[in-house]
């Protein structure tokens, strides 16, 4: 009766853990939601041929080495109907940057077969907003996959994973190749030509995903777009002591002033007057800066009158200013007299200085041009055309988003790395030497006073690259700024040049 007893009793303890574990294994299972798909078939006309497409818009389920799951990871998908030899089809991820900001911008700008119509450089736009055909997308000549990052778009962190598990320079570029490989895998692309394009920030994490897929995931990609270039974040943050990016910046200066006819004299050609920018930037101006205190009066004073006449700013605010003007000291200084503020993003673009006594731009007027009606559109064609469901709350960005803090820490870097000033060109440098067919196209604006190109220059030449590498890097540019694309003859240009790059290279 005894032994009964004592079984019955292990039989009941028994009941109630299996029963527990059950319960807590439904409410994990509750807790991962199902992966998000939305399909419609579209056609667009591009170069006067009728190219039938499919829009796959929601997000997968994202799984770690472990096979949890721990991601809902939106993405939209644009692939070409009656493609049936995926090897001779390549295929684009793309995403913005931020970190933080969703695909949005790429994705109407000039990646998808829809674009927003903006009146760009002036800022007059009201609803209702226009959205056309894209001619300058490059569904033509590659499928498109546009990524949004968690805590962007609809994806977010799931199961025991959290938002904040993603948000660093390192967690980002593993979490973006673990999508690409998911994708790669669900959707039968392993075999097909694939291209990264990202831009500002998403340069950075293409550098880092291009390196992390070949060194951990065994995928090796046939090129890299880089639009709106930083790779070292140094060149970037004007910290206290470190000049680098006040030279980084003149030539971008220089480009403003001659825009806005800030200079005298002012030259015919804007290349012309760039490369005369750029010598004495790397040459005299550098050179005064790396004196500091040592600096003689003579020598000042000769820096002092060629910056006032590249830069367009009075000699007493550059003697106050001890030759060193910082990016948001320089879009409040330029048109302050003519009551108005330069753009960051996009210094073509004006605006109304509402305090000419601040030291410091308050506002981008460019980002203040346009953001209303990309995220219009963009809600309308997301929902509308797409036709996701409107329970999937799309952020177009993740600065809202609760314990949103950026991990800066780049391991690559040594020793953990600088969390200030990262730098994944080690990354890009080390991708290239191991796959010397890794091909890159280098996009800038000159007006792009977010991630100047000659920052971008200077960041290739200290890369350390092996010289028959450099051949495998293409420079292009445009008249116009960070988003290149919303100026019309740009968004040309670009498209030419990102279609010919990938063409190319997938012969």
């Amino acid at each position: 009766m005894r032994k009964l007893i004592l079984s019955t009793a292990l039989f009941f303890v028994a009941s109630i853990l299996c029963n527990a574990y059950a319960q807590t294994a439904s409410a994990d299972s509750a807790a991962i939601p199902s992966a998000v798909k939305s399909v419609t078939k579209h056609s667009i006309t591009i170069g006067g041929k009728l190219i039938n497409y499919t829009a796959t818009a929601g997000a997968l389920i994202l799984k770690n080495d472990k096979d949890e799951s721990i991601a809902l990871y939106g993405y939209t998908a644009y692939t070409k109907d009656g493609e049936t030899d995926a090897t001779k089809r390549p295929v684009t991820f793309s995403y913005n940057g931020g970190p933080g900001s969703s695909s949005m911008w790429l994705h109407l700008g000039i990646m998808g077969p829809k674009r927003v119509v903006v009146n760009d450089p002036e800022n007059s736009l009201q609803p209702p907003y226009k959205m056309e055909d894209n001619a300058n997308t490059i569904l033509d000549v590659s499928d498109i996959v546009m990524i949004d990052p968690v805590g962007t778009g609809i994806s977010r962190a799931v199961g025991k994973a959290k938002n904040k598990d993603f948000w660093g320079v390192d967690q980002d570029i593993k979490s973006v190749s673990q999508f690409i490989k998911q994708y790669t895998n669900d959707n039968d692309r392993w075999n097909s030509p694939k291209y990264l394009l990202g831009e500002s920030y998403g340069t950075m994490r293409s550098a880092g995903v291009a390196d992390y897929l070949q060194q951990n995931l065994g995928i090796t990609v046939n090129g890299i777009i880089l639009v709106s270039v930083v790779l070292d974040l140094r060149t970037l943050t004007f910290q206290q002591g470190d000049d680098i990016s006040y030279v980084m910046h003149l030539p971008t200066y220089a480009a403003t002033a001659w825009y806005h006819n800030k200079v005298a004299n002012k030259p015919a050609s804007l290349d012309a007057f760039l490369k005369e920018v750029r010598i004495f930037a790397g040459g005299e101006y550098s050179a005064a800066l790396m004196k500091g205190d040592q600096l003689t009066d003579a020598e000042k004073a000769n820096v002092l009158n060629k910056l006032s006449a590249f830069t367009g700013l009075s000699k007493d605010y550059l003697t106050k200013a001890n030759l060193r003007v910082n990016e948001p000291q320089f879009t409040q200084e330029l048109l302050r007299e003519d009551h108005l503020t330069v753009g960051r993003l996009d210094s073509r673009y004006k605006n109304i200085n509402q305090d000419l006594l601040s030291e410091y731009s308050s506002f981008d007027p460019q980002s203040t041009a346009i953001s209303p009606a990309y995220i219009a559109m963009f809600m309308n064609y997301y929902y509308g055309d797409l036709k996701v469901d409107k329970s999937n709350n799309y952020h177009t960005s993740a600065y809202s988003a609760e314990g949103f803090d950026w991990d800066w820490k780049h391991n690559k870097n040594g020793g953990g790395g600088d969390p200030v000033t990262p730098n994944t060109a080690v990354d890009l440098a080390e991708a290239m030497s191991q796959n010397p067919n890794l091909k890159i196209l280098v996009l800038n604006g000159y007006y792009d006073l977010a991630t100047p190109f000659y920052g971008t220059e200077y960041t290739f030449d200290h890369m350390g690259l092996e010289k028959k590498l450099k051949q495998n890097i293409t420079f292009k540019y445009y008249e116009a700024g960070h988003m290149m694309y919303i100026q019309p003859a740009s968004a040309v240009a670009f498209k030419k040049d990102v279609a010919e790059f990938i063409t190319n290279v997938t012969k």
